[in-house]
Formats: C-alpha cells, sequence, structure tokens
C-alpha cells in the first residue's frame, strides 16, 4: 500500500491553491502576475479575492518594498487585497509585518487533505437533492448566485464570480451545483492541479442547511477525481465546515492564513 507523507499533504494544499490563482488569469479582467519571489493577481473587482497574495517567499530585505508594491498597486486600482500565507511563507513572520501596514488577520484556517481512497461512498442523500456539474452559461449563473448567497457576498461579486466561471469553467474549474426540489442550493469546486484534487467553494443556502448536502458536494467531486486516477485530496476549511471534513477523513496539516487590507478608505498611511 502506497503511504502518502505528510509533506506532500503540505505542498499540495498550497500547490493546489496557486494554480488556482493561476487559472482566474484567463479572465480578461484579472491580471496575474507569477513572479520568482511572490504570485499575485489584481483586477477592478473591489473584493479581495480577486486581489490576492500568495506564494510570498522573500528575503528579509524585500519584505517592505513587497508589501508596499502590492498596497500601492491596490490604491491604483480602488480594491482591497487579500494576503495568503502558508507554511512555505517566507519570513516566518511575514504576519507582523503584514499588520504594520494595515492588514487585518482574518482567518487562521486549516489546511486539510486526505487520501481519495478513503473517502466514504454511499452518503445518504436528501430527498429532492440533485447535484450536476454546471457547463453552460446559464447553469453557471445559478452556481455563482447560489454560492454568493450563501457567503452573504454582495450582488456584484456573483456577477464577478458569472465572468470567471464562464471564462475559466469547464477547461480548468469543475462547478458542481446542488438542486434541492427544483432550486439551486449548494455549491462546490474542484481543481485538479498540483498532482491532487482541490474542493473550494463548498457552499449552502441558509434554509438548505443541516442535511448532509455538504458533505455530498465536498465528496462528491473528490470521488470523481478519483476515478480519473487522482489520490489526494485537499481544501482549506471554514471553521463551520471542519466537523463536516473530518468525517469524509480529512486530516489537517498546515495552517492557511487570510490577511485583509481593507482599502483606502480605512488605511492611515
Amino acid at each position: 500500500m502506497r503511504i502518502i507523507s505528510d509533506k506532500l499533504f503540505i505542498s499540495s494544499i498550497e500547490d493546489n491553491l496557486f494554480s488556482t490563482l493561476l487559472a482566474f488569469g484567463q479572465w480578461p479582467r484579472i491580471e496575474v502576475h507569477d513572479e520568482s519571489d511572490i504570485l499575485w493577481a489584481i483586477s477592478d473587482v473591489p473584493f479581495p479575492l480577486f486581489n490576492s497574495v500568495m506564494r510570498a517567499r522573500l528575503a528579509p530585505d524585500k519584505v517592505e518594498v513587497a508589501i508596499q508594491n502590492r498596497i500601492a498597486q491596490a490604491k491604483s486600482h480602488h480594491v482591497p487585497l487579500l494576503w495568503w500565507t502558508g507554511p512555505a511563507t517566507q519570513p516566518p513572520d511575514l504576519g507582523d509585518h503584514l499588520e504594520r501596514h494595515g492588514f487585518i488577520h482574518e482567518a487562521h484556517m486549516p489546511g486539510m487533505a486526505v487520501e481519495l481512497a478513503k473517502v466514504p461512498k454511499g452518503l445518504p442523500v436528501p430527498r429532492g437533492l440533485i447535484v450536476r456539474q454546471a457547463k453552460d452559461p446559464a447553469t453557471l449563473k445559478h452556481w455563482s448566485q447560489a454560492c454568493s448567497d450563501a457567503f452573504g457576498m454582495p450582488e456584484f461579486v456573483a456577477e464577478a464570480f458569472h465572468e470567471v466561471m464562464t471564462h475559466v469553467a469547464p477547461n480548468t474549474f469543475r462547478a458542481y451545483l446542488g438542486w434541492l426540489e427544483g432550486k439551486p442550493v449548494a455549491t462546490s469546486l474542484l481543481t485538479l492541479a498540483a498532482g491532487c484534487a482541490g474542493i473550494y467553494n463548498v457552499s449552502t443556502i441558509p434554509q438548505a442547511r443541516r442535511k448532509g448536502i455538504g458533505a455530498l458536494m465536498t465528496a462528491l467531486p473528490l470521488q470523481d477525481a478519483r476515478a480519473e486516477g487522482y489520490t489526494v485530496g485537499i481544501l482549506h476549511a471554514s471553521e463551520m465546515g471542519v466537523g463536516v471534513y473530518r468525517s469524509l477523513g480529512f486530516q489537517e496539516y498546515c495552517k492557511i492564513g487570510q490577511y485583509v487590507w481593507p482599502g483606502e478608505q480605512t488605511d492611515e498611511a
């Protein structure tokens, strides 16, 4: 039996995330810059996710300039920033530097992974639930709206998500949409990259929660990935989702940090 090392799990948790941001570069409204010591994206959408910084491996004497450059770019586009950190981040105290520049530490999410052979099959399906991939513009619009509604995001975010999904999926992303009695209620996103299956945007609208839908929306894409030969699944868990993911066999291997620079309206620098 093949034993997957913790080191591989940890690198997969980060590398799949980096590949996901790189894929966003297929959308005309975003610029993705893949530099030797940092990966960053900037758009015209005033929402942190679409203006992300990650994979920072900065020499100590480069940290301040790198942060200042990213803030200056965000100011010129009138957008907030989301800076991701993880086990490979350099320097290790980058979060402290970010906070000194006005970033707010918003999350320290468990980076989780599982051997796909261990993901349970045959999970109970709530009555009236159907899960399908969203591939055409109409169903991708339903996916984007349901995802944004579940997370309580503004309408302009749903519209931006729809544009992203139309340009990027299904070539890179696979969008799964759960319909309950004919209404779109749940989403998940599968990214097959960096040699593993990444799960993102697992969401269920409030009215349909506590029915086991989130577990299904996670497990079904992973089962599809396993059928195609993938052996590892990864995700970055919210506090709400940790228990669900553990029930599917996921274990925590690292922490993924999120720091948000909210924009000029609250920046006093």
